[in-house]
C-alpha cells in the first residue's frame, strides 16, 4: 500500500481503497499517473458488456430451464455428473472444479483442464481447440462424449428426458411455437442461454470506465509490467484473451508435446500445439493453469508464460506487481461482501 503525507503543498487528498474500504491517502501527481495508465489500459483492454451476444432472444423460461438442466445429473449415463461437476457454479466455484483434468461420468479423467463458463459467451469459439463454433454447439459434446457423460446417443438423451413429465412441460414453455420441442438441439440451445447470463465485472472494467480509484498503485504497476512485458500481444480485448488461437511454446517449447491442440480439429500442421488463449478474468480463481492443468499457482503461470510465449525472464518485482493487477480481475460476485 502507497501512504503520503498529506501536506496541502503535495496536493494530497483522501480516498477509499476500492476492494478493501479503507481509507487511504493519494496525491494529485498519482491521480494523473492513473490517468496515464488508463489511457494505456484503453489501448488493450475493453470493458465486459453488460448482455452476452444472442442473448436478446432469450426468455426467463429458456434460461430457467437451462439451469436446471446445467445442474442435473441425469443428463449422464448413470446419473453421477452434470454440466456443474465440472464448470462449478456453487460454493464460491468460478465456473471450474480447479482440477488439473475432470473425471467422468465412469471417473476417467479426460485429457484437457476444463475452462471456466464464466464469460464464454464472449469467446471466439469454444473447447481449447476451438472445436465448437459457440456455445449451443459446445453443450451437444459432453453430454455424448464416452469420457465424460456417456450417454450414448441423442436419442437415448431424448428418451431419457420425455420419461420426466416435468421436463416436457419447461420445454413446451421455453420453446411455445414448436410442436415437439424436447429435442437434443434445444437442450442445447436451453443450456446455453443460461450460459449467456454467466457474465463477471470486475474492478478493472471500473478503471476502464473512468474510476481512477479502482486500482491500488501495486495493481497498476502491474497493469503497465503487463503492457511493458507484452503479455498483451495474446491477452488483449474484453477478456484479455479468449479472442485467438495461439502456439503454446511460441519462443521456448513447452515441455508436454502429447497434445497437438487445434491441429486434431484443422490438420493443418502449422497449428500443432495451438490452443485458443485463455481469459484471464478470473484467473486468481481457476487454478490449475494451462490447457493440461500443469502449473499449480498464478505466480508459477506468470513467469512460465513470459518465457514460453515471450523469451522473458521477471524480476520478483515484477512477477508480484503482474499476480497483484491478475488478482483485480477476480468478478465482484465472488468477493466477500
Amino acid at each position: 500500500m502507497f501512504l503520503c503525507f498529506c501536506f496541502s503543498s503535495f496536493g494530497c487528498q483522501r480516498k477509499k481503497e476500492y476492494h478493501t474500504g479503507k481509507e487511504v491517502s493519494y496525491t494529485s501527481n498519482e491521480k494523473e499517473d492513473s490517468a496515464k495508465i488508463l489511457e494505456l489500459a484503453k489501448k488493450y483492454f475493453q470493458p465486459i458488456p453488460q448482455k452476452a451476444p444472442q442473448s436478446e432472444k432469450d426468455s426467463k423460461e429458456k434460461i430457467a430451464l437451462g439451469k436446471e438442466l446445467y445442474f442435473d445429473k441425469r443428463l449422464s449415463v448413470n446419473n453421477t455428473i452434470s454440466c456443474n461437476s465440472c464448470h462449478q457454479l456453487n460454493n464460491g466455484k468460478a465456473g471450474v472444479d480447479n482440477e488439473p483434468t475432470s473425471p467422468g461420468a465412469f471417473g476417467k479423467r479426460g485429457d484437457r483442464n476444463s475452462p471456466t463458463v464464466f464469460n464464454a459467451a464472449f469467446h471466439i469459439a469454444q473447447f481449447w481447440d476451438g472445436r465448437a463454433k459457440d456455445l449451443v454447439e459446445q453443450a451437444k459434446g459432453p453430454i455424448l462424449n464416452p469420457i465424460e457423460m456417456a450417454m450414448p446417443s441423442e436419442a437415448e438423451v431424448i428418451k431419457k428426458l420425455k420419461a420426466i413429465k416435468d421436463y416436457q412441460k419447461k420445454f413446451q414453455k421455453a420453446f411455445p411455437k414448436e410442436k415437439d420441442p424436447l429435442t437434443y438441439q434445444n437442450i442445447a440451445e436451453a443450456i446455453a442461454a443460461f450460459e449467456r447470463t454467466l457474465i463477471t465485472r470486475d474492478r478493472l472494467d471500473d478503471f476502464l470506465e473512468g474510476d481512477l480509484k479502482a486500482l491500488n498503485q501495486e495493481e497498476l504497476k502491474g497493469l503497465q509490467s503487463f503492457v511493458k512485458t507484452g503479455c498483451t500481444t495474446c491477452h488483449s480485448g474484453p477478456l484479455l484473451g479468449g479472442n485467438m488461437f495461439q502456439k503454446m511454446g511460441l519462443v521456448h517449447p513447452y515441455e508436454n508435446r502429447k497434445d497437438l491442440g487445434r491441429f486434431k480439429v484443422t490438420k493443418n500442421p502449422g497449428e500443432k500445439y495451438f490452443f485458443k488463449v485463455p481469459s484471464l478474468r478470473n484467473v486468481a480463481l481457476t487454478a490449475p493453469y494451462f490447457h493440461d492443468g500443469s502449473v499449480k499457482t498464478l505466480e508459477q503461470a506468470v513467469v512460465k508464460m513470459a518465457w514460453l510465449q515471450l523469451g522473458k525472464k521477471l524480476t520478483s518485482q515484477e512477477i508480484k506487481n503482474i499476480v497483484a493487477f491478475l488478482k483485480a480481475l477476480t468478478g465482484k460476485r465472488f468477493l466477500k461482501k
